[in-house]
């Protein structure tokens, strides 16, 4: 669907664009990104099946389950669509492998599949409409991200949480048939249940923001399947999501381009499980110990520069692997100690290993 040149609310052109989407008019090139976004969260929470989190949400949730259950990733236990949608997004988001938007720094996929996926798989519809679904539902979190980014970040919210509520409402509405004014409805009532905050990066807790994501954004498709309704500008309304939370929203980055331009085909993958703003520090890290021959008995101390982003992201002590996976000083460390930054570098072993807490000590950063 072309970009419409009618004004309108925010939510009400989301809605149209939404429901009006034909899957034959998604290029291939857009599919096969789609495919690689799905791949990856798949890889990723089957990776966790067995964590704690994941087993501790399971023990909450297993006895609160409806009976129309559906798949739990990477387990035998099954919940209803909420819970397993709530559970596989946190296991997607666990290992901080989700695939990133730059832009934004939303993980799309993580709040938007689960969500899809377990309403595709209880109403028995096709690997084809579950494939449309979370592209809209990507690129309806992405293009509200968009809009308030960073200003939103730069308050303390955690914006693949509180963006990805919409597209995993989107993608639910298009999954279940809404109309045009449903899927605008359903989107407002997401924006009152959109939360998620940066300070609980280092725990579990931010695992249950993208957690909530995906359940809230199809609790929200499936309230407003059944008449509930939203205000006309709960996204970018005087007293809407977007200022409540941020900044006043640049609403034409919503709007303009729908259909033609797509912000999933500016989607990333990570090499290493943490968070993608650490990623350069790792890069320049190995490539100092595989250029210069750099031996960690050399280094007398490490000085990083960065932009304000990284810094705030990344200075912070680290007491356990979460930390470690949002640390600058580990990230730089571990990449020079081991030339490697895989999972075992970013396990809790790794973060009490006395060589990779020594190193971490000569690390210290500027703007």
């Amino acid at each position: 669907m072309a970009a419409s040149a009618v004004a309108g609310f925010a939510g009400e052109q989301l809605g149209r664009f939404v429901a009006a989407s034909q899957f034959q008019a998604l290029s291939p090139r857009l599919r096969q990104e789609a495919k690689r976004s799905l791949l990856n969260f798949f890889g990723g929470a089957i990776g966790v099946a067995h964590a704690p989190p994941v087993e501790a949400a399971l023990r909450v949730l297993l006895p609160l389950s409806g009976a129309q259950r559906v798949v739990v990733l990477g387990r035998a236990e099954r919940l209803d669509m909420l819970g397993a949608a709530f559970v596989n997004a946190v296991a997607a988001n666990l290992l901080d492998y989700d695939d990133t938007h730059l832009r934004t720094v939303i993980h799309p996929t993580a709040p938007v599949a689960p969500a899809a996926l377990a309403l595709a798989e209880q109403r028995g519809l096709s690997g084809q409409a579950l494939l449309h679904a979370f592209i809209l539902g990507a690129e309806v979190a992405c293009r509200i991200g968009n809009a308030v980014a960073p200003g939103q970040y730069n308050r303390g919210w955690h914006v693949t949480a509180t963006c990805g509520v919409f597209g995993a409402a989107a993608a639910s509405a298009k999954l279940l048939g809404l109309s045009a004014v449903q899927t605008w409805h359903a989107l407002g009532i997401a924006a009152s249940q959109s939360a998620g905050l940066i300070e609980n990066l280092p725990s579990a807790a931010k695992n249950v923001g993208v957690g909530n994501a995906a359940r809230n954004g199809l609790f929200a498709a499936l309230l407003a399947e059944q008449g509930y309704t939203a205000g006309p500008a709960a996204i970018e309304g005087g007293f809407g999501w977007a200022r409540a939370m941020g900044d006043a929203p640049v609403v034409a980055e919503i709007t303009e381009g729908l259909g033609v331009r797509w912000e999933l085909q500016s989607n990333t993958y990570k090499p290493y499980p943490c968070g993608i703003v650490m990623h350069a520090v790792i890069d320049a890290c190995l490539a100092l110990r595989r250029d210069h021959a750099v031996q960690p008995t050399d280094i007398a101390g490490i000085i990083i520069a960065g932009d304000q982003l990284l810094l705030d992201r990344g200075d912070r002590a680290v007491t356990n692997e979460r930390d470690a996976r949002v640390s600058i000083h580990h990230c730089a460390a571990v990449a020079l100690l081991f030339g490697a930054a895989g999972l075992r570098e970013f396990s809790e072993a790794m973060v009490h290993d006395p060589e990779v807490v020594a190193m971490r000590a000569k690390v210290t950063e500027i703007g």
